[in-house]
């Protein structure tokens, strides 16, 4: 019982840490059945418990079934506690620091969307001096979080100033359709005087196709998790992207889909390298070391690896540190470990309740 458990919930998907390092991610699309958080949370971590206390954080509460954030906030909270029974809980908040259930729920602006600033918190240890960068690249979104003297420094705290600031980049490697990376795409054909093809405006293939026709992202016929709900195959990807064209497979070729695939992955580096731009414009002073963290590391990697600033910058890897588990569920592992090194984040009352239950 002597652990403590990180929660991560999404909108669309859920990452537990174990306290001994053991992480799980599972995909949950929140927006569809808020109802039945609980019940996915308890199958999740059910073998885990009972522990000496649950760590929360959240980016779930924007999801459009609910009708504000603060409900957001609320509602998955109820979730959790109805998942852990007595098992007591405590709430990361940009505000660097760890708050009951009724804080949380109180100054829910500082709760919403807080997994980027735990992660960062924890993370920066690796570079206790100087100024440094975490870029955490995720299968929805890419944080580049700014760091001084081993602490987040942002310009911004939450996702709509992070957005503006460029601190936050709505751009990932599996959910992000390919229609919202780029307008238009080479491809050869009679009628396409310039070389090129507008792209359908419409969810028929996201950037997990990308990457699963590159071979970076690994086949895996059991995820249906995908814009039509058949697996995630090569195969499969080239069915969608040839869709994206207006077109299918028969007048797609795997080579042309694989062709478009390299477009749209240099597309969304040069989107990613330009948001890092922007906010190393903020930086008073050189950046010193740059932190890699989440299940993009490998495109992370390779947008450093060609960025002028920063190729030669120091780098560590939480893939590397620790494991591509981690590495994944790397905000709910964070949690886990904050909570664990700081003394009182659960309270007296509340351990003697679970100990008595």
């Amino acid at each position: 019982m002597n652990h403590i458990i990180g929660l991560d919930i999404g909108g669309a998907n859920l990452k537990a840490a174990h306290g001994d390092g053991a992480c799980r991610s599972k995909a949950f699309p929140l927006w569809k059945s808020p109802e039945l958080l609980t019940e996915t949370l308890t199958d999740l971590i059910a073998d885990w418990l009972p522990c000496s206390g649950v760590a929360v954080t959240m980016t779930g509460e924007l999801a459009d079934c609910f009708e504000t954030k603060a409900e957001g906030v609320d509602r998955i909270l109820t979730a959790i506690e109805q998942a852990v029974g007595k098992t007591p809980i405590a709430v990361w908040q940009t505000a660097g620091e760890f708050v009951d259930l009724g804080t949380a729920r109180e100054f829910w602006q500082l709760t919403a969307a807080a997994n980027w600033h735990a992660l960062a918190t924890f993370v920066g240890r690796v570079a206790p001096e100087g100024t440094s960068l975490l870029l955490d690249v995720g299968s929805t979104t890419t944080d580049i979080i700014p760091l001084q003297s081993g602490l987040p420094n942002p310009t911004g705290r939450t996702d709509s100033e992070r957005l503006i600031s460029a601190e936050l980049v709505y751009s990932g490697i599996r959910r992000t359709p390919v229609c919202a990376v780029a307008y238009s795409v080479p491809i050869e054909r009679e009628v396409t005087g310039n070389g090129y093809s507008q792209l359908a405006a419409e969810f028929f293939a996201t950037t997990q196709d990308v990457y699963l026709l590159q071979g970076n992202l690994a086949e895996n016929p059991e995820d249906l998790d995908t814009a039509n709900g058949r697996p995630a195959t090569i195969a499969g990807a080239h069915d969608r992207l040839a869709r994206q064209l207006c077109c299918d497979r028969s007048e797609v070729s795997l080579d042309e889909a694989k062709s478009v695939a390299d477009f749209l992955a240099n597309v969304q580096r040069q989107r990613i390298s330009g948001a890092i731009d922007r906010v190393l414009t903020t930086f008073d002073s050189p950046c010193e070391v740059v932190i890699v963290s989440g299940e993009g590391s490998f495109l992370g990697n390779q947008i450093l690896e060609n960025h002028s600033k920063l190729k030669d910058v120091p780098r560590h890897s939480l893939t590397e540190m620790f494991s591509a588990e981690t590495s994944t569920a790397a905000c709910a592992f964070a949690l886990a470990r904050l909570a664990a090194e700081r003394p009182g984040t659960f309270t007296d009352d509340q351990l003697s309740a679970l100990l008595s239950s």
